[in-house]
């Protein structure tokens, strides 16, 4: 960073699941600056886990000075868990946000006088804190909707809250940024792919050099060019990779066999196959694959006359995190009444521009060869040039 923007976030190593769903092999990252201008400004706070060591690291970056401002990008408790504590350490201090989590202040912290100690800002409003002057951006549902963004035009750095955001702490990211903020992005941000746009095209106007997010790495250079095109394909809800994905749902491995056996049919026909094991995958990983692919097969057993429940949970996390514009074939199993693939269209009836192909293959308990011609049409149909 520049040496008067300051880090002071925290990495959070020991953290089980984001958000009590979501496991993060790789930890997580509370990011945090502190712009040490001639009115020195708080850029959000942090989780409480790591409150300790924030304040710590904040009045070690302070060196004595008092903050004048705390901007507040995102009232996500993950972020803004420390804003009664500043305001209480520092009288002086005024909260800066948009006027909706300004309203939402007082249900996080009642006991907090707020009187003359707030500056609600909306669409371009600038303030100057000396040498640096921050633009204020709304970014409503990216990804609640008191979001804004804060563009630093000395520096030209985007402080972009949770937008561009990645699992992981900040010494154990992985190599590749797209991998875990790609799941980052379709778990927690998935559904709101028009607030999305709305945000990168006012990120098109400006001339960014840095993109600073609320968790994960600093985006400089062609990484942050990388991101801002995945952001616009993940946004789009299209296809980023070619290929199919195929999830399957076994109780005894008879559906499992036939996924495997799909799957080599695809790849004999040049296919890139991803496939996923739902019974064994934690389910944000199949969110992940299944919205990065523009086809997928769906294998799962009966069920208490349903739905094997992991291929369930996995349909219902499509749902909500508004998947769609896919091809999709459908793979049942049953030994005496089959009735997942009537549960699984049912479920995927619900989805946006999702079309289910034909013919969808019926297994009695175990393969057998007399189902391999029902497999190879379903492969020529899903794959078939439209």
């Amino acid at each position: 960073m520049m040496k008067d923007i300051l880090y002071i976030g925290q990495n959070d190593y020991d953290l089980p699941l984001f958000e009590r769903q979501y496991p993060v092999p790789f930890g997580m990252a509370y990011n945090s600056y502190l712009i040490a201008d001639e009115k020195p400004a708080i850029m959000d706070t942090c989780d409480i886990r790591k409150g300790a060591e924030w304040k710590t690291a904040l009045k070690q970056a302070l060196g004595g000075r008092q903050p004048a401002y705390l901007i507040v990008q995102h009232m996500e408790p993950d972020h803004s868990a420390l804003i009664g504590w500043a305001l209480t350490e520092f009288p002086e201090l005024t909260v800066v946000a948009s006027q909706k989590a300004l309203q939402m202040l007082p249900q996080f912290f009642e006991d907090i006088r707020l009187d003359e100690r707030t500056l609600a800002v909306k669409e371009g409003d600038v303030l100057s804190l000396g040498k640096h002057t921050l633009r204020f951006l709304m970014a409503p549902m990216v990804h609640w909707p008191e979001v804004m963004v804060t563009y630093d035009e000395t520096e030209k750095i985007l402080f972009s809250a949770d937008a561009f955001g990645s699992f992981g702490t900040l010494d154990q990211q992985e190599d590749d940024w797209a991998c875990e903020a790609r799941r980052y992005y379709f778990n927690i941000c998935g559904k709101y792919g028009m607030p999305v746009q709305t945000l990168l095209k006012k990120a098109a106007s400006l001339d960014i050099q840095t993109i600073c997010p609320l968790h994960g790495p600093v985006l400089e250079g062609d990484t942050l060019q990388n991101a801002l095109h995945l952001y616009d394909i993940w946004s789009k809800y299209e296809a980023e990779k070619e290929g199919v994905f195929i999830g399957y749902a076994s109780i005894h491995g008879g559906t499992k066999r036939v996924a495997e056996e799909m799957a080599e049919i695809l790849r004999k026909r040049g296919q890139k196959v991803c496939l996923m094991d739902l019974t064994e995958e934690e389910v944000s990983f199949a969110v992940e694959d299944a919205f990065a692919y523009g086809k997928a097969i769906f294998a799962a057993s009966s069920y208490d006359a349903g739905l094997f429940p992991p291929m369930h949970n996995l349909l219902h996390h499509l749902q909500i995190k508004a998947w769609q514009k896919k091809r999709v074939g459908l793979i049942e199993n049953g030994s005496w009444a089959p009735t997942a693939g009537k549960v699984m269209r049912e479920m995927l009836a619900q989805m946006k521009d999702v079309e289910v192909v034909e013919p969808m293959v019926t297994i009695r308990s175990r393969m057998k060869q007399t189902d391999l011609v029902q497999l190879e049409a379903l492969a020529e149909t899903l794959i078939e040039k439209k």
